[in-house]
């Protein structure tokens, strides 16, 4: 069995499979990162998928907790778990559901499912705000561990400005952006995955020991009606950001070889379901220990809550730091390819390593400046999480199914699909309104370049 799968379909829907295609034409397929390697295994999804979804989310589902109470909470937590299984269960059907072609690509399988025009419209911009969104973040949440790890570890050293330490954190990325494609990322991706479970255990597992503070208080902070309903809105959105996998799984599936008889959906739907368990066993214990622990007076960030053992902490905050540099490379890789598919196909410059290194360093360049203008992390989780994240995790991959596979009417699936739908509109109209509120009270106080 040869590890070529059916033929690729290309940004227009065409057939990838050579016969339409010059010479140029698949040397440039071959060249972009998303379509150029093929041999991934099943494992490879599992831990592309953890570093892609526990990422900066996780350090503030106690914080959202604390938003939501705990009735809401639970529900919230529990329910987008089985929603954004189910609708990544969709997406990996999709991927190969027209024989001889593959949706390699987030945008080709709207292209499929709404028209050409339309399902570039619809798809490519709430992508690339959730993965550029991610990127910013996760420049913020790199920077404030470096910070924290910095304070913990010298408590006497002269305090420096959290901008430096986004700078250092964005130091390695204009190294590793320039990593080829997926497959390339495969040790960053399972160091990732490997120590997202380890921080998440440090973080509950330090809370619980810490045990619950003497003055908990398990009611809402906010003291007035609209400070309650602003933070709820922004804790469903800091929880819509946790769940964020979606926008990359295609383009992981992608990797995986394929053939009729072994299709990519059954090695990755396996690493899916390992994800996850994994997603699980950091999530939920650290959502629910942390708020059990520390109530309301819960910081945006678990860590910034705890401080003792100190080592323990530090080293909690530095498993954050990597993690995030895989995550980073996981989003980032998506929008390298949409660089460079514009810049190639539709500009015409020729493939090649001077264009790849300039394309990507001015990308992560940008990323770094734009998290040093505004760290607000709570606020952007919530932001992001709402005004992005919901359409492309919770309720368009149920759209797209509606509308390809046509259930019928009023029938199980039909039901499934629009309970999702009509909820992941609820969370993509109303929770951006939190975050803003959120990065604007925050921002009163903040001086650039701080």
């Amino acid at each position: 069995m040869g590890t070529e799968g059916p033929p690729r379909t290309s940004i227009n829907g065409g057939n990838d499979d050579g016969t339409n295609k010059t010479k140029e034409q698949k040397a440039i397929d071959d060249w972009l990162p998303i379509s150029s390697s093929r041999n991934a295994k099943w494992w490879y999804s599992a831990f592309h998928n953890v570093a892609a979804m526990v990422g900066a989310g996780v350090l503030s589902l106690p914080s959202a907790m604390a938003s939501l109470g705990w009735g809401p909470g639970v529900v919230v937590m529990v329910l987008s778990w089985i929603i954004t299984l189910y609708t990544l269960w969709q997406m990996v059907q999709m991927h190969e559901m027209v024989p001889g072609k593959r949706f390699d690509r987030y945008h080709e399988l709207g292209q499929h499912a709404f028209g050409e025009k339309l399902g570039l419209y619809i798809v490519v911009p709430q992508q690339l705000i959730v993965e550029v969104g991610t990127n910013i973040i996760y420049m913020v949440t790199g920077g404030q561990s470096l910070k924290k790890f910095h304070d913990l570890v010298c408590p006497s050293c002269k305090s420096i400005k959290l901008s430096y330490f986004i700078m250092i954190f964005a130091s390695v990325h204009f190294v590793l952006a320039h990593l080829p494609n997926f497959n390339s990322l495969s040790g960053v991706s399972l160091t990732a995955a490997v120590v997202s479970l380890a921080y998440s255990t440090i973080a509950w597992t330090a809370s619980a020991t810490k045990g619950v503070q003497p003055d908990v208080d398990y009611g809402y902070e906010a003291s007035t009606t609209s400070g309650i309903a602003f933070n709820f809105l922004n804790g469903l959105g800091d929880v819509a950001f946790a769940y964020a996998g979606h926008n990359v799984v295609l383009e992981i599936q992608a990797t995986i070889a394929s053939t009729p008889e072994k299709p990519s959906k059954g090695p990755m739907w396996k690493g899916v379901v390992v994800a996850y368990i994994v997603v699980a066993l950091c999530y939920f214990p650290v959502a629910f220990i942390g708020y059990w622990m520390f109530g309301n007076s819960m910081k945006e960030n678990i860590l910034m809550s705890l401080e003792k053992p100190t080592w323990l902490i530090a080293t909690a905050n530095m498993l954050v730091v990597i993690h995030v540099i895989g995550g980073y490379q996981i989003y980032a890789m998506p929008v390298f390819d949409m660089i460079e598919t514009v810049l190639v196909k539709k500009m015409h410059f020729k493939p090649s390593f001077t264009l790849r290194f300039i394309a990507r360093n001015i990308y992560v360049a940008i990323t770094m400046f734009i998290g040093i203008c505004f760290p607000f992390f709570g606020g952007l989780l919530g932001f992001f999480g709402g005004f992005a994240f919901a359409p492309t995790t919770y309720f368009l991959p149920c759209v797209m199914w509606l509308s390809l596979y046509k259930p019928k009417m009023f029938g199980f699936s039909w039901w499934t699909n629009w309970i999702c739908i009509v909820l992941g509109v609820v969370i993509m109209v109303t929770t951006p309104i939190g975050g803003l509120r959120n990065i604007i009270l925050q921002s009163k106080n903040y001086e650039f370049f701080s």
